[in-house]
């Protein structure tokens, strides 16, 4: 049986009006609402017939942001929502709403994409890295569909993409550890699949290379990011008979468990053992002493991805795929360095 307009009224908790309203481009209608219109749109695969023609030719004003919204996404992807708020910010000063679809229930990989592209509800895809596969890097690619994502795809493709320097991270790293005259230093990341813990973990030993300070596979540790994990890596590192004089952590969970394995062996953070970890969200702020961090500035990235989406729509041909906002180094109290910054 074909979607209505009533039921996309129903879906959207509005009136029957308010969605011709939307369809028809009113400014009256506020952005909450249009937004709330469009999703419920997507989500039906509503077309209204006598004007899909019409929606092909004409602007939106409206840009889809797709993600996964599973349970728990808020742990598993923590800054995902800062970067939502930049895109939101950047799209809304210029007159344009912000549509956030889901991809956790898809009845096949790409679903929501061809949707969004079948139903020309949108002007443009912002889409998070973690939603990209190959199939819809060709997908996207093929149609010439106005997009640009989060995250490298982690593959080569001809698709517009912006992504922190995560090796430059990494080196930022080293370089305050050999400033803080820290010449053993470990580092514990994620899974070896992980593409931004390895980037990391690569900035990091290529950083510390440079300046002639090799750093052994003992003092590199894989872990799920999970507490338990960390922890049993920092355990095991610093009982060695070589322990490290310092330990960078990946992201903040690895960080709990490290912390934790400290305190069970009595050590003192940083006269005995220093710590570094990266990214102030989501526990940065809750570890004692104040940690010193590697902070990538994600909100200010989403901004910059909602300007490029905007310069896209007025350039089609515009093409980009950059490494974008720079680490920034916030001094704590888990480091002692010994030479100016």
């Amino acid at each position: 049986m074909p979607v209505t307009i009533h039921d996309v009224a129903k879906e959207a908790g509005v009136s029957t009006s308010t969605v011709s309203k939307v369809l028809n481009h009113w400014t009256t209608i506020s952005s909450d609402t249009t937004a709330r219109v469009n999703a419920a749109i997507i989500k039906l695969n509503y077309t209204p017939n006598a004007r899909a023609v019409s929606f092909a030719r004409k602007s939106t004003r409206n840009i889809v942001y797709l993600t996964s919204l599973g349970k728990d996404e808020a742990y598993r992807n923590p800054h995902m929502f800062d970067i939502m708020c930049g895109v939101h910010k950047e799209l809304t000063k210029h007159g344009y709403t912000l549509t956030l679809v889901d991809t956790s229930d898809e009845a096949f990989p790409g679903e929501s994409v061809h949707n969004v592209i079948d139903g020309k509800y949108s002007d443009g895809l912002i889409i998070h890295g973690s939603a990209v596969t190959k199939d819809l890097s060709k997908l996207i690619t093929e149609q010439d569909y106005p997009h640009i994502i989060i995250g490298h795809p982690g593959f080569e493709s001809n698709l517009c993409w912006i992504d922190p320097n995560h090796a430059l991270a990494g080196q930022f790293a080293a370089r305050h550890m050999l400033l803080c005259e820290y010449s053993s230093v470990a580092f514990i990341g994620g899974k070896k699949t992980d593409y931004i813990s390895t980037q990391r973990l690569k900035g990091f030993v290529g950083g510390m290379y440079d300046y002639g300070y090799y750093i052994p596979a003992s003092h590199i540790g894989y872990t799920d990011s999970s507490i338990t994990e960390s922890y049993e890596a920092a355990y095991s590192m610093l009982t060695d008979r070589r322990p490290p004089r310092a330990i960078v952590c990946e992201n903040n969970t690895i960080a709990l468990g490290v912390v934790k394995a400290i305190e069970n062996l009595s050590l003192k953070i940083p006269d005995e053992i220093a710590l570094l970890l990266f990214d102030v969200y989501p526990y940065s702020n809750i570890i004692f002493p104040k940690p010193t961090v590697i902070d990538i500035n994600v909100y200010d990235m989403g901004i910059q991805a909602g300007d490029i989406m905007l310069r896209k729509l007025k350039n089609p041909s515009l093409f980009v795929q950059s490494y974008t906002t720079l680490p920034i180094l916030i001094q704590g109290q888990s480091t002692q360095p010994l030479r100016k910054q």
